[in-house]
C-alpha cells in the first residue's frame, strides 16, 4: 500500500468521505426521483389513448433516460470505488498506475480514481 501523499491530510481525506457520500446520495436520489415521476405520470396518463408521436417522443424519452442511467450508474460506481479506497488507504493513488493524483483534481472530482491523463487516454480509447 502506498504511503499518502504529504498534501492529503486526514482532515481531508475525511473530508473527501463526507463528499463522497453527499454526492453519492445526490445521484442515486436523481434517479428514484426520476422514477418516481415516471410513475406519477403514467398514473395520470397511463389509460389515455396513445398516438404515434407519443409512443416516439416516450421511447427517444426513454433512450435518454437510459443514457442518463448509464452515466450514473458509472459514476457511482467510482464513488463506490474511491470510497474503498479511502478504507484501503488508497485514496489519491491512480487505480491503473498508482501514480498519486493531484490534490487539485480530487476537490474538483472527489470520485477520481485515475489521473487526468490516464481518464483521458481510456476515453481517446472508447
Amino acid at each position: 500500500m502506498p504511503a499518502e501523499p504529504a498534501t492529503l491530510t486526514p482532515a481531508f481525506i475525511a473530508q473527501q468521505r463526507t463528499r463522497l457520500e453527499a454526492l453519492r446520495r445526490q445521484v442515486l436520489g436523481g434517479e428514484l426521483a426520476a422514477n418516481a415521476g415516471r410513475r406519477d405520470f403514467e398514473e395520470l396518463h397511463g389509460d389515455e389513448p396513445t398516438e404515434f408521436e407519443d409512443r416516439a417522443q416516450d421511447a427517444a424519452q426513454e433512450d435518454e433516460r437510459q443514457a442518463q442511467r448509464d452515466v450514473d450508474q458509472a459514476r457511482v460506481g467510482r464513488i463506490e470505488r474511491a470510497m474503498r479506497k479511502i478504507e484501503e488507504g488508497t485514496y489519491g493513488y491512480s487505480d491503473l498506475s498508482g501514480a498519486p493524483i493531484p490534490r487539485a483534481r480530487l476537490e474538483a472530482m472527489p470520485e477520481a480514481i485515475l489521473t487526468l491523463e490516464e481518464e483521458q487516454d481510456q476515453e481517446r480509447r472508447r
